[in-house]
């Protein structure tokens, strides 16, 4: 055998080695590696929506405290916890904290009735309209009523549009997380139909 024979046999079983093997999808009956995106289509609506509500509570629940101690708004961070505690309570450390984390219950329970109601409807408009309805439902309709906040007519301009604009982004937040999860369809293309 020559010298150049050895080196082509060489060359052969290293580029052998090198070359990954390819399978075939067709022959093994199923994909051995989960393609990008697989995951998407296993959305859990209920520990998503939680987690979800979670962090809208936590996120928009700071940003109201914040709203509150820059005096944007009249309403504390507490107001969902004033029909439990003392009105006296509610304006102490202690009860800012039980306010902020009433705000991310109900921010868990607001954000899984829009998951397993709603989570079909596409773009960010859907969940604008949802904030809308909340705050509605919290200054107009219950809140008053219950002693949450002032009635409308008592509250100042600057809280009316602070709070209309917050529960209008809290939603917003809510819904087009929900929507892009569950309505994108660039994550459900197949891979082969091209970028």
């Amino acid at each position: 055998m020559s010298g150049r024979d050895r080196h082509d046999e060489k060359t052969d079983q290293s580029s052998q080695r090198q070359r990954p093997h390819k399978r075939d999808d067709k022959v093994m009956g199923r994909r051995s590696t989960p393609k990008q995106g697989d995951a998407h289509y296993y959305t859990n609506p209920f520990s998503f929506a939680l987690e979800l509500g979670f962090f809208a509570g936590l996120i928009w629940g700071g940003i109201h405290w914040l709203f509150h101690l820059l005096h944007f708004t009249v309403v504390p961070v507490g107001f969902l916890a004033e029909p439990f505690f003392k009105h006296e309570y509610i304006y102490t450390p202690a009860g800012h904290l039980t306010g902020w984390l009433c705000f991310i219950l109900f921010s868990m329970l607001t954000s899984l009735l829009y998951t397993f109601t709603i989570r079909k409807l596409k773009g960010p408009f859907p969940g604008m309209v949802y904030g809308i309805v909340w705050w509605v439902i919290l200054f107009v309709l219950v809140g008053p009523k219950l002693g949450m906040m002032k009635p409308l007519n008592r509250l100042t301009w600057d809280s009316i549009i602070t709070e209309i604009c917050f529960f209008l982004l809290w939603g917003l937040f809510i819904g087009y997380t929900v929507a892009m999860e569950y309505t994108d369809e660039r994550k459900r293309e197949p891979e082969h139909a091209g970028a």
